[in-house]
């Protein structure tokens, strides 16, 4: 999954542009991870896994991401 996140913003918004790709807007600063932390919970709650099952997989330090996201059987 693609995500392209902002960090620091007034207002948590998660938009769903496809399938495959999200907008995310998160409070929390990109310091420390915390910002990546509340990306991964927003993902999972918003396709109904857990957050064990969504993996950063690249752009840990950059605005774009790409997200794994791991099946629940």
């Amino acid at each position: 999954i693609n995500v392209k996140v902002t960090a620091g913003a007034k207002k948590e918004v998660v938009t769903y542009l496809s399938e495959t790709a999200f907008e995310i807007s998160v409070k929390e600063k990109a310091e420390r991870n915390q910002a990546n932390v509340r990306v991964r919970e927003l993902v999972a709650q918003a396709l109904g896994v857990s957050v064990q099952s969504v993996q950063i997989v690249t752009g840990h330090h950059q605005p774009s991401k790409i997200l794994f996201v791991r099946n629940q059987d």
